[in-house]
């Protein structure tokens, strides 16, 4: 692994506090592999083998039943997934592929359950890491169940927004229908919520979404931070 992808995984909460040993041994245990766009990497009810960590790329958390299938979370760089199944030596709850071409780091859930017996450190960040996915999954289920199809989108693209620079110009960054999925809507549902941006300011070509009036679609959005700021 090059060292700037190294430092990035050690500055990284979940490995930012570890002793330099515990991050040793976990890196060294670990694969760092590539993988082509649209690859599952892990199904759900199989085996938690390994702690992934996103390098490069894009990867959409999904979830299936009854022939149905939603998805449920993006992971960019640097982040990482399937920690609590990890730690429970139980099966995962959700599966992943990548949206993208991507580098992923895999870490052995058994070093992971050993660092974490050793490193009190490590075990510090681990309880903080599982405290904020448990907050973001109780903003996402407010999300969900409290607004409307047309106030999750115009929430979404505000986010988006803030985090491509605030131009006022963003790109959804994953098919339409995917973005469907992880709003809980059908892809015809957020073509009807497009519609419903229009007399706001939203301007909707391909993938590029134009605000013309971001005050007047926060007046919709009615953004609120603790359902929206994922970073508390």
């Amino acid at each position: 692994m090059r060292s700037e992808d190294l430092d990035h995984v050690r500055a990284l909460s979940l490995f930012r506090d570890a002793r330099e040993e515990t991050f040793d041994m976990l890196v060294q245990s670990s694969f760092l592999q590539r993988f082509p766009a649209g690859l599952v990497l892990i199904e759900e009810a199989e085996p938690a083998d390994f702690l992934h960590v996103v390098i490069d790329g894009a990867v959409e958390m999904f979830a299936r039943n009854a022939g149905r299938e939603t998805t449920l979370s993006f992971v960019y760089p640097i982040g990482t997934f399937i920690l609590a199944a990890v730690l429970k030596d139980q099966v995962n709850l959700q599966s992943a592929r990548t949206l993208e071409r991507s580098r992923i780091l895999m870490i052995p859930a058994a070093s992971v359950r050993e660092a974490m017996q050793a490193d009190t450190s490590f075990m510090s960040a681990i309880v903080s890491e599982l405290a904020t996915g448990y907050r973001t999954a109780i903003k996402d289920l407010k999300n969900h169940k409290l607004r409307t199809g047309a106030e999750r989108l115009a929430n979404w693209i505000l986010r988006l927004d803030v985090e491509q620079g605030g131009s006022g110009t963003v790109e959804l960054g994953v098919e339409k229908r995917v973005l469907a999925a992880r709003l809980g809507m059908t892809p015809e549902n957020l073509s009807r919520a497009f519609t419903a941006l229009k007399p706001h300011g939203v301007e909707v070509r391909g993938a590029r979404v134009t605000l013309a009036d971001p005050d007047r679609l926060r007046q919709l959005a009615q953004p609120n931070p603790i359902i929206d700021d994922y970073t508390t």
